[in-house]
């Protein structure tokens, strides 16, 4: 198994059922609702020195459903481009999340999980096989749909054991 093979297999193992478009769903209403029991102070908070506020994290989620969203269009497409990688560390610091009010960034991140489960609701199942390049490697429309679902547990999953008991 090739590390990327072993980076995208750990966030598929972490989806709770075989329904991942529910679990789309459902993840998204998770995150709403942790987010929405946050005071403004609270969503400033970081763990540890150097690591993302809980804003910046939620950010974080956006932005990189954003990409995935991007890359699941192209390869339902037939597009055969090669898709770049993107840098999360640097999409955090240029965010300017913590400038933002929390419920803005909760609108922006119920609006892209809205247009997520639009696309991948709407695509056929034949073109959800394709496949496509993304950061040099190749993926499927359907898996690249699944890591969305995958990346956000993992990241609830962070947020419950390091964010919330330091609240």
């Amino acid at each position: 198994m090739t590390d990327f093979q072993k980076y995208v297999q750990r966030y598929l193992d972490l989806i709770p059922s075989d329904d991942w478009l529910e679990e789309l769903k459902k993840t998204g209403v998770k995150t709403i609702e942790l987010y929405a029991q946050l005071s403004e102070e609270q969503s400033l908070f970081a763990y540890a020195e150097g690591k993302w506020t809980l804003k910046e994290l939620l950010l974080h989620l956006s932005d990189t459903e954003r990409v995935f969203q991007y890359r699941i269009l192209a390869f339902l497409r037939g597009d055969q481009n090669e898709l770049p990688g993107f840098d999360e560390e640097l999409y955090a610091t240029q965010s300017f999340a913590n400038e933002r009010s929390l419920s803005s960034l909760l609108e922006e991140y119920q609006l892209i999980r809205k247009s997520s489960q639009v696309l991948l609701e709407s695509a056929h199942s034949s073109a959800l096989q394709n496949v496509g390049t993304a950061n040099g490697n190749q993926i499927s429309a359907e898996t690249v749909g699944k890591l969305i679902v995958g990346h956000n547990v993992h990241h609830l999953n962070i947020i419950r054991e390091r964010y919330l008991p330091g609240l």
